[in-house]
């Protein structure tokens, strides 16, 4: 073969390499952090990136895969990659065992949510940042679910969540990290414990359930009372009516009587006067025979006793006679 064809394949080779090697291509949402002779050199944006073979080399990072073994199992992993994902990033923990305030042994389940801001940080401020993070997660977990007691801890995930996230935030800002959040999926306290809290919670329904008779019954006892009560104001009420129906009856009655008697009077007075007699011993006498009526119309009245100034009265009797008889004559 011709010497100068070998050379010219040799340097077309070479220089496809060199060419190959020089051209870099990163997707969008990634960068890739490039080295120059063993320094930092730039961070290559998204697109078509040149670089210098031999003497640019991309500088590598750990990250965090999950994979599933032979037993069909997903564990989790981490290897060396050249490009940084810049994408919100998702980290679930293994569930891990905490303390509580109170000495109650509980499992929580985690999950973080994070991001990449400064790749440069990320490659040079930490050796490896997945491993950072999660031990750095399981860590401030413990501490803070160590400040509260097993009731504050089963009911104030969302403080829990907010006072994790403000902590990591800070920690992990100078690996160039930005913890957007972090989800408690699940707390977990010991069998005993939850079998305690299910009879709790059975005897609070129970006791719901009482009150809630107890009221309904007071209520029906109410409405009855008021009924009772309503319906001895109406009768009260319509006895009030009668009695006043039967006052002014026996008033008017009484009215009228007087208005008869007082008519009767005028009379006998216009009678009288002819005679030139006294109306007064008139009307005594009539009250008397009245009084004596009534006095014997008893089955058992045997023995009558008359006052002394009765005989006086009943002796006028004989005067209203001849009276009455000088009126008919005229």
């Amino acid at each position: 073969m011709d010497p100068v064809l070998v050379i010219i394949i040799f340097v077309t080779i070479l220089v496809l390499f060199f060419v190959s090697s020089g051209l870099k291509i990163i997707q969008q949402a990634e960068t890739m952090v490039i080295e120059r002779l063993g320094k930092y050199n730039r961070t290559l944006d998204s697109g078509i990136n040149v670089i210098i073979p031999i003497f640019d080399k991309p500088r590598s990072i750990f990250w965090r895969y999950r994979v599933t073994n032979v037993s069909g199992e997903d564990v989790t992993t981490t290897r060396l990659q050249k490009q940084i994902d810049l994408r919100e990033q998702v980290f679930d923990f293994p569930r891990q065992n905490v303390i509580t305030k109170d000495n109650v042994t509980i499992e929580i389940d985690a999950m973080l949510y994070f991001q990449i801001t400064d790749p440069v940080k990320s490659t040079y401020e930490i050796a490896n940042l997945p491993n950072a993070i999660e031990k750095l997660t399981q860590t401030t977990l413990r501490n803070v679910m160590g400040e509260l007691a097993l009731d504050e801890c089963l009911v104030s995930r969302d403080v829990i969540n907010t006072k994790l996230r403000g902590i990591l935030d800070e920690a992990t800002d100078k690996w160039g990290v930005k913890v957007n959040r972090v989800e408690l999926q699940d707390i977990t306290p010991p069998d005993d414990i939850q079998k305690a809290m299910e009879q709790q919670m059975r005897a609070e329904r129970d006791r719901r359930a009482k009150i809630l008779e107890a009221e309904g019954n007071k209520k029906s006892a109410i409405l009855e009372a008021e009924g009772v009560k309503e319906s001895e104001i109406n009768k009260a009420q319509g006895e009030k009516e009668a009695a006043i129906l039967r006052a002014e009856g026996e008033a008017e009655a009484r009215i009228k009587v007087a208005d008869a008697e007082r008519e009767a009077i005028v009379s006998i007075t216009e009678a009288v006067k002819v005679t030139k007699g006294d109306p007064a011993n008139y009307l005594i006498a009539v009250r008397y025979i009245e009084t004596l009526r009534e006095m014997v119309s008893g089955k058992n009245n045997k023995v009558i006793y008359l006052p002394y100034e009765a005989t006086g009265v009943l002796s006028s009797i004989g005067g209203i006679k001849d009276m009455l008889s000088d009126v008919v004559k005229k």
